[in-house]
């Protein structure tokens, strides 16, 4: 069954930056790169003898926040006024990060959505906010999505969904190619600087790519403790993987944590709501639901089970903001 994608969008010349509200003549915005650490007094944490401090990555850029900034820099590096093609749920953050970065340094984008059913919905916010940037959506039954790891069937929807003879970047879904986790290291390196006092770092997981570059980043004494926002338990296969591809091999110390899930990716549970609705109430700050609110549900469990030291500090990476933002 071939793919049922849009016709293709007009997209912003690359002499002519858009800003978020499409207007010519502004210039992207630059990114805040070493991102800022945050400390909050966290009763989750603190009644247990922790610290925790927020590496905020999601301040790093207005349109193409945290992770996703860091494992685009390459393919914005190397696009070339190519079509980047890449791979995504209705939902995905990967796919809108990208859609930015196309209107915002004007190469065209083309996302590859599972879910063949969806092509007659009305889009939901996400999948509107890709359009509106830009990006051309190409939907794909869920059975074919499975087999896009595939190297044939991944140049065959890449082919139709870009069009025959289109020069085009082949993103991963995620993003988490080789370059992109070798780009994720210097997230680990601007964490080594608090090697005295948080010898932890935690990231959500979703693919396991910023996983797989913090940890050969940070410095020897410390390790990285992922937490999967979807179940199966295959991350820490999926994160050595990364790293052999990226590095040649294991680098780093670092785990992947299953039980926090919470159903499975973007599903929640009464548990992590409350948790999540008492952070913000606590510290003013918006929690992004699907991977952030897990990380720190996931990381304050540990801290009650007494997998972190007394009198240090853990550091979590903010990945990304709420979407729509609050």
């Amino acid at each position: 069954m071939s793919i049922r994608r849009d016709p293709v969008p007009p997209s912003p010349g690359a002499s002519e930056p858009r800003a978020r509200d499409g207007r010519p003549g502004h210039e992207p915005a630059r990114p805040l790169l070493p991102s800022p650490v945050q400390e909050l007094r966290e009763p989750a944490f603190e009644r247990y003898g922790v610290r925790l401090l927020l590496k905020r990555d999601d301040l790093i850029h207005p349109d193409i926040p945290g992770n996703k900034w860091r494992k685009l820099a390459p393919v914005l590096d190397t696009a070339d006024g190519r079509t980047v093609v890449t791979f995504g749920g209705a939902w995905s953050n990967h796919l809108r990060a990208t859609a930015a970065a196309g209107r915002l340094l004007g190469f065209p984008t083309v996302g590859v959505v599972r879910g063949e059913e969806l092509a007659g919905r009305p889009l939901n916010a996400s999948l509107a906010r890709c359009r509106a940037d830009g990006m051309r959506l190409a939907f794909v039954s869920r059975a074919r999505y499975r087999r896009k790891d595939d190297p044939a069937v991944r140049d065959e929807l890449v082919a139709e969904a870009a069009g025959a003879g289109q020069a085009v970047r082949v993103v991963p879904e995620g993003g988490s190619d080789a370059a992109a986790v070798r780009a994720c290291a210097v997230l680990g390196g601007e964490l080594a600087a608090l090697r005295e006092d948080a010898p932890v770092a935690g990231v959500a997981c979703g693919t396991g790519g910023t996983l797989a570059g913090l940890a050969a980043g940070l410095a020897p004494e410390q390790r990285a403790v992922g937490v999967a926002v979807l179940k199966g338990g295959f991350l820490g296969a999926e994160v050595a993987a990364h790293q052999r591809a990226a590095f040649g091999g294991q680098r780093g110390r670092w785990s992947v944590e299953d039980g926090f899930h919470h159903g499975g990716y973007a599903r929640s549970s009464p548990e992590l709501e409350r948790f999540a609705t008492a952070f913000e109430q606590r510290h003013g700050l918006p929690v992004e639901r699907a991977y952030v609110a897990k990380l720190l549900h996931g990381l304050a469990a540990l801290a009650a089970d007494g997998r972190f030291r007394r009198g240090t500090a853990v550091a979590a990476v903010v990945t990304g903001p709420p979407f729509p933002r609050a």
